[in-house]
């Protein structure tokens, strides 16, 4: 458990599967403006979610911070995450938040091709994420299949295209030999020093290398299809706090215009409570196509889709 201000026992307690460079900058500004001292443990998105349902009334978790809906998903379906007040809910729009009020978007990422420029022409770039298993990307499209992005893409692809079509393209990667890593920060950091030509990632972890190291030859390249499915961060308060209103009160602080515009500006997400707008030079929500599958239907089926990841034997290196 990493405190970010106070003790753990008079702290609110986070359970995040956003990282702590992520997040954690924010839980601090929380606690500098509110005075309530906030205790975050770090991990996998899943891997807390199952901690959380195996933990039942004794977890100790006020808030739960999901890198996506699936986890959050998992919960609700099993009754283990409290109904938010509409003060929360209504802070983002219709499609980023669950219908019956237990979870709600806090910000949105694209999935996307990261590509090196020197070693990818354009003409090679694939219209379809479908294409990466023809034989011309063999061992040249990086994954990260244990990554909770990567499992929430699975899922919308299980969604839109159905179960056969999404196990096809599992197995057709796996034959195709492509390389696995552990996330998308290394996928990109590869990509960017010629180590593989192309990953599948989220679109800010370009960004922000990019915004490190401007010479980099590494380049986003967005699908016109489930490729580049819009994935959100969730935020929801596990049915065993016992401080329902300190947790909603960071929730709230995470959609608050401050919040937002750190998250744009310094992470280079999507800001949700601020409308359809992405961060500068970015295509909006609405302009993406694969805004139009059902969040909710995402929330469901993490299990089934790790299932399907291990049964084509795609391995976290």
């Amino acid at each position: 458990m990493a405190a970010a201000c106070g003790s753990d026992e008079e702290a609110l307690i986070v359970y995040s599967g956003r990282s702590e460079d992520l997040i954690g900058p924010l839980l601090e500004e929380f606690t500098a403006t509110t005075g309530t001292p906030v205790a975050a443990r770090y991990g996998q998105s899943a891997d807390l979610a199952l901690l959380i349902q195996q933990e039942g009334e004794r977890s100790p978790a006020d808030v739960f911070i999901s890198q996506s809906p699936g986890a959050v998903g998992l919960l609700s379906g099993e009754g283990s995450l409290k109904q938010l007040s509409e003060d929360t809910t209504s802070l983002v729009g219709e499609p980023y938040r669950n219908g019956s009020g237990y979870w709600v978007g806090l910000s949105g990422r694209v999935r996307v091709l990261v590509y090196n420029s020197e070693l990818v022409p354009t003409g090679e770039l694939p219209a379809s994420v479908f294409d990466l298993v023809d034989d011309r990307y063999r061992g040249r499209v990086a994954l990260a299949p244990a990554n909770g992005s990567f499992q929430d893409f699975v899922t919308g692809m299980r969604e839109i295209h159905g179960d056969e079509a999404t196990q096809d393209w599992l197995d057709g990667m796996e034959r195709n030999d492509s390389p696995t890593y552990a996330n998308n920060s290394s996928i990109v950091q590869a990509v960017g020093r010629g180590e593989v030509d192309m990953g599948l990632v989220n679109h800010y972890y370009n960004l922000r290398a990019l915004n490190e190291d401007p010479s980099l030859s590494s380049v986003n390249h967005f699908f016109g299809d489930v490729g580049s499915l819009v994935i959100i961060t969730a935020g929801a308060v596990p049915a065993s706090s016992d401080r329902s209103e300190q947790a909603e009160e960071l929730l709230r602080y995470l959609l608050s215009r401050q919040a937002q515009v750190f998250l744009a500006d310094g992470t280079f997400e999507y800001p949700l409570a601020l409308g359809d707008a992405g961060p500068a030079g970015l295509p909006s929500l609405a302009a993406l196509d694969a805004t139009t599958y059902d969040f909710e239907t995402l929330s469901g089926g993490l299990l089934k889709t790790k299932e399907m990841i291990d049964a084509s034997g795609l391995e976290e290196p």
